[in-house]
Parts: structure tokens; sequence; C-alpha cells
């Protein structure tokens, strides 16, 4: 009986030993299949992500190289030269734009050239160009009063005062049309009135570099 009971007892001993071994095998397998899934999920998002860094790297660097390339590409700067008998204004201007005069100032005493990459299109007043250019018999106070004054008031320009040619000038900055967003500097010129416009904020850095090498003959 006492014999029955021992060899009973090792049994329940070696079950239970048996179960709690079952059991830790399978929590081991699990953990070791959860460990395996995590790391392969970590390694893909870690792939993923050097991928697009990667590709963010390559897309960056090719874009700063074309920056470089057009930056140089204008170099070195053309000058413009307008009549002698308007105050010879000049100024520098990237060697990739065409100049196209448009009124010499023999016919109606205005003085009008536009400046455009490549080439000038179609002259019309919704037509964005790199550069507008217009030199006029008209009073300097009248122009910025009847042009830029009520635009001013409206807030579709932000207008302000800078140096052009060494003398103090109007800048403009906003929307002239609907079509038409950029920037303007206006200015005396003996008895005349300089005009300077850019029609889009792509030409914007081009616009500031021509207008700080402005030179006139007062």
């Amino acid at each position: 009986m006492n014999q029955r009971l021992r060899e009973q007892g090792a049994a329940n001993t070696w079950l239970i030993v048996g179960i709690i071994f079952i059991a830790t095998t399978v929590l081991l397998i699990g953990g070791l299949i959860w460990a395996l899934m995590n790391y392969f999920d970590q390694k893909n998002n870690v792939d993923t992500k050097v991928s697009a860094a990667v590709t963010t790297a390559v897309k960056d660097q090719a874009d700063k190289d074309a920056l470089e390339f057009e930056i140089a590409d204008k170099k070195p700067n053309r000058q413009f030269s307008g009549p002698e008998d308007f105050g010879e204004l000049r100024f520098d201007y990237p060697k990739t734009w065409s100049v196209y005069v448009a009124n010499d100032a023999t016919t109606d005493g205005a003085y009008e050239a536009y400046l455009n990459p490549v080439a000038v299109p179609t002259i019309d007043e919704e037509t964005q160009f790199g550069l507008r250019v217009k030199i006029e018999t008209k009073n300097y106070d009248k122009v910025i009063a009847e042009e830029y004054a009520d635009l001013v008031k409206e807030g579709k320009l932000k207008s302000s005062v800078i140096k052009a040619g060494g003398q103090d000038a109007t800048r403009v900055d906003g929307n002239f049309t609907d079509n038409i967003r950029g920037s303007a500097v206006i200015f005396k010129l003996r008895d005349k009135t300089v005009t300077l416009r850019t029609d889009a904020d792509t030409f914007k850095t081009d616009f500031d570099a021509l207008i700080a090498t402005i030179k006139v003959n007062l």
C-alpha cells in the first residue's frame, strides 16, 4: 500500500514537472517568436527610414546642385544701359536674360524695355516678365498717386523706402493685378520717373540683385 502511494506520488510529481516544462517551453517559444517578429518589424522600419532619408538626401543634393548651376550659369552679368538723355540708367542683369526695347522714347517721350529669361514674350499687361523698365516724363508723385496709392490703401501692395542709384526710392511689393504679383521700385531721375518692376516672386532674387547695382547720371 505504501509502495503504491509512493509510486503514485512520484508519478504526480513527474506529471507536474512535465506540465511546468511544457508551459515554460511554450512561453519561451512564444517569447522567441514575439522577439523575432519585433526584430523584423523594427528592421523593416529602420530600412524604410534609411531608404527615405537617402532619397531625401539625394533630392536635396540634386536641388542644391541645380540651384548652384543656375546661379553660375547667369554669371557674368550683362549691363543694361538706357538712353543718355534719360539719365543713362544702368544696372546688371543675368546673362541668360534677353532684352527687348519696345519704345526708345523717340515717339511719345517714354522709354520702355522688357527683360526675361531666354526670350521676351509678346508684350501684354497681364504677361509676366522678369523685368519691366519704364522711364517717363510723368511727375514722380503723380506716378505714385495714380498707379500705386490705391493698391497700398487696399492692402494689395506694401510700400517701403529704399535706396536706388544713391537716392531715395519707393518700393512696393504684392499684387499689382489678379495675375501679377511681384515688386516695383520707383524713383526720380532728373525730370523723369523710373519704374523697374518684376512680375513674379520667382524673379525676386534676381530683381533684388539688379536693384542693388543701379547707377544713373544725375
